[in-house]
């Protein structure tokens, strides 16, 4: 059984069926979607973002550190010529009653992000076609 499905539902809709969950996506108006759900490089952006967070998250819950107010945010810089992304920001707020000994401690917390870690050593992608 394969780790993700993907299924076609129509338009520029394209879902995909993952552990049970649907994740739908669509494109743009001007890319020619009904803007009815996130872009596929939408989810790419998010997954980098969740991850980031769900280590922020973590740490802050091991160190019961409550989290109301942390919130993490990312910007991108783009590359004109070439028309990809250079540079990513990741900008956490850290909860008023942070302690500050611990910034520098969640920032390398934040960077064991398993989804930035395969961005450094990309997979090998092997595609083949079945009728």
């Amino acid at each position: 059984m394969p780790l993700i499905e993907v299924s076609f539902p129509g338009g520029k809709r394209v879902d995909a069926n993952i552990k049970g969950f649907t994740v739908a996506t669509d494109q743009p108006v001007r890319g020619g979607g009904e803007g009815s759900a996130p872009s596929p490089f939408d989810l790419f952006l998010s997954s980098i973002a969740t991850c980031a967070g769900i280590y922020a998250l973590g740490f802050c819950q091991s160190k019961g550190i409550d989290t109301e107010g942390l919130k993490l945010t990312l910007d991108t810089v783009v590359n004109s010529e070439e028309g990809l992304i250079e540079e990513v920001h990741l900008n956490l707020t850290l909860p008023d009653n942070f302690p500050q000994k611990y910034e520098a401690a969640i920032i390398r917390s934040m960077d064991m992000c398993a989804v930035k870690k395969h961005m450094f050593t990309p997979p090998e992608f092997n595609i083949k076609t079945h009728r």
